[in-house]
Order: C-alpha cells, then sequence, then structure tokens
C-alpha cells in the first residue's frame, strides 16, 4: 500500500465532493437572494446531477483508453469554478450552465480517481473505504462553508468558495514534482510491465456479472436516496417528532455511513469482499423494517444509525469488484457504478414523493423495504473475481 499516494488522493476527493454538496448548500442562497422558484431549483439540481451521472461513464471510457492523472486536478478545479460561477452569474441560464460545468467536473473526477486510489491501496479493502470516506467528509463540510461564506445574501462572496480547490491543487502539483523523473521513469516500466502482463493473461470482462452488480446497486440507491430524503419528514410529522430530532436523524444517517464505509474496509480484509457485501445488505433489512415499523422518534433515530451503517458496509467491496468484473475497463467500471447506477435512485425519488403524498410516508418506505429485499437477493447472487486469482490460473497454464 501506498499509504502517501492514497493520503494525497484521499484529500482530493474530500475537495471534489466538497463542490458536489456546495450546489444544494447554495441552492436556498439562491431562492432568498434571486428568487428562485421550486421548478428552477430542481432544474438545477438535475444540471448538477443527472448531467454528471449520465457522462461519467464516458469519463471513464476515455480514462480506460487514454489514462491521464491530470483528469484528477482538473477535474475538482473545474467543479470548483462552476461552484464560483454559479454564485457570481446573475442570470439563471448562465448559473445552469456554470452548475452543469460543475457536474462535468465531479463526472471527470472519479473514474480516474477511484482506479488511482485502487492501485495505491493495493489488495486491501480498507484502502478503498479511506478513499470513500474522504469524499463523504468532504461533502459534510459542504453546508457549514456555504453557510459561512455567502450566509445573510452573500453571493458575491462565492469566489472565496474556490480557495479549497486552489489549495488542493497547489499541493497535487507540489507533490507530484518531487516524484519527478524517478515517477517518470516508474511509471513508463509500470506501463510496460502492465502491457506485458496483459498479454500473458489476457484478462477478460465480465459483463453478466457486471450487469448483476448493477442491477443489485440500483436497488441499494433507491432506498438510500428515499431514506436520505424523507427522513426527516418520517420523524416529524409521523412521528410528532421534534425538528431538532429530524436533523439529528439525518445526522446519524450520515455519519453511521462514513462508520459503515471504515467498517467495510476492515471487514473486507478479514471476512474478504464478499462476505462484507452480504452482511450489509442482510444487516440492513432489518434496521429499514424497523424504520418503518418505529412508532416512536427514538426507535427511528436508533434504527436510522444501524441502517446508515448496515447500507454502507459494502460501498468500498463493490467498487473494487466491479472493477475486477471489468479489468480491462476499470474507469468505466467506476464511471457507472458511482455515477449511472447510483443516480436511479434520484430519478425516481419523483415518483416516491408522488406516493407519499398519495398514500403517506408509511406505505412509501413499506414499498422501499421490498426493494432492498430484491437488492438483498442479488447481492447474495453476487460472485467473487480477482485480478490475482486470473493470474494463478495463466500461471497455471
Amino acid at each position: 500500500m501506498n499509504t502517501r499516494r492514497l493520503g494525497l488522493l484521499t484529500g482530493t476527493h474530500a475537495v471534489n465532493d466538497l463542490y458536489q454538496g456546495l450546489v444544494p448548500a447554495l441552492l436556498p442562497f439562491m431562492v432568498l437572494e434571486r428568487g428562485y422558484s421550486y421548478t428552477a431549483v430542481s432544474g438545477l439540481m438535475l444540471a448538477a446531477t443527472g448531467l454528471s451521472s449520465v457522462v461519467q461513464p464516458l469519463f471513464g471510457l476515455y480514462a480506460d483508453r487514454h489514462p491521464r492523472a491530470w483528469l484528477v486536478p482538473v477535474g475538482f478545479l473545474v467543479a470548483a469554478l462552476g461552484v464560483v460561477l454559479a454564485g457570481l452569474s446573475q442570470s439563471y441560464l448562465l448559473t445552469w450552465i456554470a452548475v452543469a460545468l460543475c457536474g462535468l467536473g465531479i463526472a471527470a473526477y472519479h473514474p480516474p480517481a477511484t482506479v488511482a486510489a485502487r492501485t495505491a491501496g493495493g489488495a486491501s479493502q480498507k484502502a478503498m473505504s479511506v478513499f470513500s470516506v474522504g469524499g463523504t467528509i468532504g461533502a459534510s463540510f459542504a453546508p457549514v462553508l456555504a453557510a459561512t461564506v455567502v450566509g445573510g445574501g452573500s453571493l458575491s462572496r462565492s469566489y472565496l468558495l474556490g480557495i479549497p480547490a486552489v489549495a488542493m491543487g497547489v499541493v497535487w502539483v507540489a507533490v507530484n514534482a518531487q516524484r519527478g523523473a524517478v515517477a517518470s521513469h516508474a511509471a513508463a516500466a509500470a506501463a510496460r510491465a502492465a502491457r506485458a502482463r496483459a498479454q500473458v493473461l489476457k484478462p477478460h470482462n465480465d459483463w453478466r456479472a457486471f450487469s448483476l452488480l448493477v442491477a443489485t446497486i440500483v436497488g441499494w440507491s433507491i432506498p438510500y436516496v428515499t431514506v436520505l430524503s424523507m427522513l426527516s419528514l418520517r420523524i416529524t410529522r409521523d412521528l410528532h417528532g421534534s425538528t431538532f430530532q429530524g436533523a439529528a436523524a439525518l445526522t446519524a444517517f450520515t455519519a453511521a455511513g462514513a462508520v459503515g464505509t471504515l467498517a467495510g474496509g476492515w471487514l473486507g480484509d478479514r471476512i474478504g469482499r464478499m462476505g462484507t457485501i452480504r452482511c450489509g445488505y442482510v444487516l440492513a433489512l432489518p434496521a429499514m423494517a424497523g424504520l418503518v415499523l418505529s412508532a416512536t422518534p427514538g426507535a427511528a433515530l436508533a434504527c436510522t444509525a444501524w441502517l446508515g451503517m448496515s447500507m454502507f458496509l459494502p460501498f468500498a467491496a463493490q467498487v473494487t469488484l466491479a472493477q475486477d468484473y471489468l479489468p480491462r475497463n476499470p474507469a468505466t467500471a467506476s464511471g457507472i457504478t458511482l455515477g449511472l447506477a447510483l443516480s436511479v435512485g434520484g430519478l425516481v425519488s419523483p415518483l416516491f414523493g408522488l406516493l407519499s403524498d398519495a398514500r403517506g410516508l408509511g406505505v412509501t418506505l413499506t414499498v422501499v423495504l421490498c426493494v432492498l429485499c430484491v437488492a438483498t437477493v442479488l447481492a447474495l447472487r453476487l460472485r467473487n473475481r480477482t485480478v490475482q486469482v486470473m493470474a494463478g490460473e495463466a500461471a497455471a497454464a
């Protein structure tokens, strides 16, 4: 494990996802200062998330065919530029274009950065979990940073939001400059070795297994987004909890997710990747059922923390498994699993909103529980696949 390289990449992930979180964090200030309607706000979110999710696999294809390390810093710098321009733009059209630019930067960052983190972490699942938590930490700071910089109707100060990206860009250049010619020589040697190894192993992409994994992640995404968007309403309206209890539940869900991601990496190194994935889905079922059946805010809060940790146990393992299913296109695998598959939950969330209006949150969460049951069944059908096993088979042949 290259801990120094992994630490640098984790830092870039925190900065990149900071800007992913700043887009929704800035929307309330735009509504107050510019008078945007809910339709206009929905359009900005579509520009930020929908476009990013669609083009992320395309960046993965490009990164597989033409590996470029500069995509990592360019990605989070472009994302920062988009956020800054969105804050400074006066017209809605320019704001929409700026938010879309932010989404493109985020999409360009994730595929090459995830592959680089996998390389730096070696065979450790814990390494990928650390990298993933970096993004969670960055996104969690977004509301605080937005309120500090532009609070009180001061979107004109949005240029200050670009400071974290510029600082991380300087760190990236400084660290890579130290590697110098030695790193270039080592990279060239590694590329020659990789080409020679590929000629011997000729690993093939298992698209059928990858499709099953994508379906599993889609079944994960729908409960995650639905719970994230409706949890506060469930506690405050259905269970008659306070606003503070609703906010505490959201915080517990996010914090437990970060803990679950780290625990999943630790567990994956000890019981194996597939055991971690199955364990996460199986444990999430009773937690989701408990959230549906909870009669008090306290019980719902406990089930929420359990659910957040359980759902994120498989997160890092699913990313590395996707890359091993598509060994010839690891960046594409990352782009599809982290972008397109995870976005499905957001795309179908309006349908669950309509269901909640018609039948109530209890019915919606029950349907979501059924979706999670299907995802669990699919997760139990997943099979492991590693490059190391393929190398052993080739050597034996």
